[in-house]
């Protein structure tokens, strides 16, 4: 575990990306640029926030499915009902109201990088100077497998509701079993942190009752010490972790799930599949890195490598820096402010920094937290990580409980309001 102090962790939590100075302002007189941001997660809504706060005269039109986002963070404590889906459910109004955002509740279908146009599902066709595609995570599926009986809860909202209800509905002695996807995915500690909330609450409701944790990977991803000691001290005899278990095949109907550490029957089966760029990012064709999951991009500017006036940002790129909430928030500040600048005739800044940082619920009352920081290296072209700047706390404590909804709010306020 890195050395890493908690005042240290907590001067970061501030500061989300560093730049040389405010970007250029882009003049009334123009002619308003026409930016559409699809998705309206913390990066899409970030960065209609920021272009407009910094921008002046820029046409900012965000496009979401939703009525209102469903945040991730905290989702946790939703499902085990510590908390109330209306307090991880963030409004655009601020957005709309504020820093005149025009929001769309519509779907993107089609985009058409020649004529510069996005189509939408209500048949509105918007044309665009810049277009982001913000559009978060999506699934690679296995046959058999049906959320609706067997819940990911991976995307905020009615999956989180359906699992807290089936978390609520299992009887004592039950089994929860709960599936890690191979990295990259969204949220690094979100299945371990998930994991530590279920087990505490089956602890004190359900006696007898165990969490079976299948990780594709070979060991914990994220927080390895705070994690490993939960699992092994805080929860034994609780919580059953199974390292390099990679899933195979899953029944929704029964409630199993086949691997490669052995087959497993659930009371609750909370699946969470491996995962890639959302649909809107694949249909464009920009999702071409090795795998052929995620999107190529150039970090100054989080432009496609494929087309320079169109960018990728958050879950569904493959930066190398993580899929979180407040990563991409921090790379749309980059993106902001690099925007802004090509508006004004300027190259992006050079030396970029982003960040992410979060705090971990390990039981009812305690949470630990992880932080890293990233730098522009201008020889690999890429964001590489700060080592001085990496690490996670020494341990659970109640005053991290308490910091974790500060932070939480920060980052909502942040970007909605």
């Amino acid at each position: 575990m890195n050395a890493f102090s908690r005042r240290q962790f907590l001067k970061l939590l501030g500061a989300t990306s560093a730049f040389a100075a405010v970007p250029p302002i882009v003049r009334a007189a123009t002619t308003a640029p026409r930016v559409v941001i699809v998705g309206g997660g913390f990066a899409g809504a970030t960065l209609a926030k920021y272009l407009k706060l910094w921008g002046g005269n820029v046409d900012v039109t965000l496009v979401d499915a939703n009525a209102s986002h469903y945040s991730c963070i905290l989702s946790n404590l939703v499902v085990t009902g510590a908390l109330s889906m209306s307090r991880i459910t963030l409004s655009y109004d601020g957005l709309r109201t504020k820093y005149a955002v025009r929001v769309l509740k519509d779907t993107a279908v089609a985009v058409d990088p020649v004529g510069h146009s996005v189509t939408l599902a209500g048949g509105a066709v918007l044309p665009y100077d810049r277009l982001v595609l913000a559009p978060g995570i999506d699934f690679v599926t296995l046959p058999g497998w049906d959320p609706n009986l067997t819940p990911h809860a991976w995307q905020a909202g009615p999956q989180t509701t359906l699992l807290k209800n089936q978390l609520a509905a299992m009887p004592a002695g039950g089994t929860f079993v709960l599936t890690v996807p191979k990295a990259p995915y969204r949220c690094p500690p979100g299945p371990y942190e998930r994991a530590c909330v279920v087990a505490d609450y089956v602890k004190r409701r359900k006696p007898g009752s165990k969490v079976i944790v299948l990780d594709a990977n070979p060991g914990i991803t994220a927080e390895p010490h705070n994690f490993g000691i939960a699992f092994s001290q805080t929860y034994a005899g609780i919580i059953d972790y199974q390292p390099n278990a990679t899933v195979t095949g899953i029944d929704s109907a029964r409630k199993e799930i086949f691997t490669t550490v052995g087959n497993f029957a659930a009371s609750v089966l909370n699946y969470i599949p491996n995962q890639r760029a959302g649909r809107i990012v694949r249909d464009a064709g920009l999702a071409i890195d090795a795998s052929g999951n995620w999107a190529p991009v150039d970090v100054l500017n989080y432009a496609s490598t494929l087309y320079s006036d169109i960018h990728v940002l958050g879950d569904s790129n493959s930066s190398g820096q993580p899929k979180s909430g407040h990563m991409a928030s921090s790379q749309a500040k980059v993106c902001a402010d690099a925007m802004l600048r090509a508006f004004a005739g300027s190259a992006p800044y050079p030396a970029p920094v982003t960040n992410s940082a979060c705090y971990s619920p390990i039981t009812a009352s305690t949470a630990s937290w992880l932080t890293a920081a990233y730098q522009y290296d201008p020889v690999s072209r890429s964001m590489k990580l700060v080592p001085a700047a990496f690490g996670e706390a020494a341990g659970p404590t109640s005053g991290n409980y308490e910091e974790m909804f500060k932070w939480a709010d920060n980052i909502f306020a942040d970007s909605f309001k």
